[in-house]
């Protein structure tokens, strides 16, 4: 699937305002140069994020609790939220520290109130995509300083998808079609050059990128990068056959680039393994099988 498939988007202005903060060290920080720092995260709100879909009880606490990704179902339930870039500051005794601001959907709010496991639930993604974006290992040691909030929540500016999570289209059919519908290679549906599913196998993660019109010349035009959080594809003399799959990136930004695909799950896994990973075209299939 390519970026031209991709649904609306649109930047708007986010005002946060403070929930509350918590903090933590880092265990591991190749990008700062510094181990033991101190890392406050200012959890925010504002209607402007993204709110999660709609969901069961069953499917909200199956999300909370870490469910199994090999059994996803179009009911799968997860919270978008964006994430700033870390700012310097001091704590109390006048030592560096960094703090980041992840924001929510402020529909969150009222239950976070009164639901402590969804307030862990927010904690953990928090730090969850500060590790991803940021290339730091926190540690899960957390504290609760009497503060709203660690400095001043700024304005910003952000690029989510133009769609409402929380009221989405009624179907007319009788028939519910599912949020995540994997495209079988011999399927009319399959319009573009590319699209990708991802799956478990074993301790590997295995992704497959089908190819419209896969030949063995194809093949050999193709150029197949792969790094621990990126998937980069690209056909030398077709660039409409190109992939990008960058899981650094927001959660409403995949999102808008791939929103038939089951990318948060994909991006909530561990890196992929670079040094052992394998490769292998199915010219018969029209697929490339990629297991890291």
């Amino acid at each position: 699937m390519s970026a031209s498939t991709s649904i609306p988007s649109k930047q708007v202005s986010l005002k946060p305002t403070a929930g509350f903060c918590v903090k933590t060290v880092t265990l591991d920080d190749n990008k700062h140069g510094l181990k033991g720092l101190k890392v406050f995260v200012n959890i925010a709100w504002d209607v402007q994020v993204p709110a999660p879909p709609p969901g069961s009880e069953e499917s909200i606490q199956r999300a909370m609790k870490g469910h199994d990704d090999d059994q996803l179902t179009g009911d799968d339930w997860f919270v978008p939220v964006i994430v700033s870039e870390p700012r310097p500051d001091v704590d109390k005794a006048g030592k560096p520290s960094l703090v980041f601001d992840c924001i929510y959907n402020k529909s969150l709010k009222s239950r976070v109130l009164r639901d402590p496991d969804l307030k862990l639930f927010l904690v953990e993604l928090a730090l969850q995509r500060i590790e991803i974006q940021f290339g730091i290992v926190l540690s899960r040691t957390i504290g609760t300083p009497n503060i709203v909030s660690k400095g001043t929540l700024a304005p910003r500016t952000a690029t989510i998808p133009s769609i409402d999570y929380a009221k989405p289209e009624v179907p007319t059919s009788s028939t519910t079609k599912p949020l995540i519908e994997e495209i079988t290679p011999d399927s009319d549906q399959i319009l573009q050059p590319l699209s990708w599913t991802w799956r478990k196998d074993g301790d590997a993660l295995q992704v497959r990128i089908l190819v419209r019109d896969l030949t063995h010349k194809l093949v050999q035009e193709t150029a197949l990068d792969l790094e621990p959080r990126r998937i980069i594809l690209s056909v030398s003399t077709m660039p409409s056959y190109s992939l990008d799959v960058d899981m650094t990136l927001s959660d409403a930004e995949l999102i808008s680039r791939y929103p038939q695909s089951d990318v948060l799950s994909l991006k909530r896994q561990r890196p992929f393994l670079v040094d052992s990973a394998t490769s292998e075209w199915r010219v018969a299939e029209r697929v490339l099988i990629l297991n890291a």
